[in-house]
């Protein structure tokens, strides 16, 4: 059971799941605040200050995608959007705008439990800053020497790939949408450009990958993007 007494804000119009994903979080040792509309939200999110939301997209009045737009805007509050499986186009857009994850409904408690695990995991790594050294399993990445090792030994990146490497581990436990990879690694006019980024992931796990075909670290997101998985 969690013991961190994190605050979550649960934005959701329809009751029953309000009701039971507070009750589990609230078992698991959070303190949990509710809305059932985009304005209750954005007045929560002011008068509590939560650690973490939970954002369903289809909220009447101002929607879960212009929360999520208000929110970003003033705060690096954690989003992780709550979705129906069919809004594919809304999820992307969301974590464009800024949300952190997302989570198709209908949902697992227990996958929802995950996910709150790790964003918040993420925001304490970067609150109490990046180490110089990362590793994960077989791979070593020394940010201020620009140097990549697996098993030990060496890997030679270009400096495309390594740039594309460290945005993913930068934002490790997130999804990264194409788009945002693009953005970050090429510049804001390689927005649509989809097929440089499919070629680079493609040598990048070829080198880093113990099994490039069937990716351990670098994971696809289908429809949507990235992620750099940690755990094993």
């Amino acid at each position: 059971m969690s013991k961190s007494g994190a605050r979550i804000l649960i934005v959701d119009d329809e009751i029953e799941i309000l009701r039971a994903l507070q009750r589990s979080l609230t078992a698991h040792g959070y303190e949990v605040f509710t809305a059932e509309s985009g304005e209750g939200a954005l007045e929560e999110v002011g008068q509590h200050r939560p650690d973490l939301m939970l954002l369903d997209l289809g909220l009447p009045g101002v929607s879960g995608l212009e929360v999520c737009r208000r929110v970003r805007e003033q705060s690096n509050l954690p989003i992780i959007v709550l979705s129906v499986k069919d809004t594919e186009r809304d999820k992307v857009l969301a974590l464009d705008l800024g949300a952190d994850d997302y989570v198709s409904k209908p949902f697992g408690i227990d996958e929802v439990l995950a996910r709150v695990r790790v964003a918040l995991r993420h925001t304490a790594q970067i609150q109490s800053g990046t180490e110089p050294i990362f590793t994960a399993g077989p791979l070593s990445v020394d940010f201020a020497q620009r140097s990549v090792h697996v098993n030990g030994k060496e890997v030679k990146l270009t400096p495309t790939e390594y740039d594309l490497l460290k945005a993913l581990i930068k934002n490790r436990g997130k999804i990264m949408t194409r788009q945002m990879l693009l953005a970050q690694v090429w510049g804001t006019g390689y927005g649509t450009e989809a097929h440089y980024l499919h070629v680079y992931v493609g040598q990048l796990r070829r080198k880093i990958e113990p099994d490039p075909a069937h990716p351990r670290f670098i994971l696809t997101v289908s429809g949507v993007g990235y992620r750099f998985n940690t755990e094993d």
